[in-house]
């Protein structure tokens, strides 16, 4: 891809000119990633300090006591979202909703174990076995074309 900039004293506001000789999916995730609102923090707290939280290193969003945390590398922070506010938040290509009370990130999975009967069973990255609810098993082989 060639990005060009021109500095013109004319133009008020920036305008964006996409030349291109066919529709693609690159030039359709630009166009969203350009006109998308300012991206959504996920702000996590951890001993009385508030840090706002990438998603690539979040492995996965879940409940527990009516609270929400999220898992990363750095431990374990509490979150002041509900799972379906950080479903809007999260991006989809990498976050999926595996129970009433989870999400993980598709990116940190080690393995799938598909032998248990009538669920999935999630191995992450960092060494979390969590499980895919019954409701939700269809939507995740439909993610791994199974």
């Amino acid at each position: 891809m060639e990005i060009e900039i021109k500095i013109d004293g004319n133009y008020k506001e920036p305008k964006i000119i996409i030349l291109t000789e066919k529709m693609s999916d690159e030039i359709s995730l630009l166009v969203k990633k350009i006109t998308e609102d300012v991206p959504q923090m996920i702000a996590g707290f951890q001993n009385d300090q508030l840090r706002v939280l990438e998603q690539d290193e979040i492995f996965r969003i879940y409940t527990a006591n009516n609270k929400v945390f999220a898992r990363t590398n750095d431990g374990e922070y509490s979150l002041r979202l509900r799972l379906y506010e950080l479903e809007e938040r999260l991006e989809k290509n990498d976050f999926v909703r595996i129970s009433n009370s989870e999400i993980i990130n598709i990116r940190k999975v080690k393995a799938f174990d598909l032998s248990f009967a009538g669920t999935i069973c999630v191995k992450l990255i960092d060494g979390t076995v969590t499980y895919v609810s019954r409701r939700y098993v269809p939507k995740i082989k439909q993610i791994l074309g199974i």
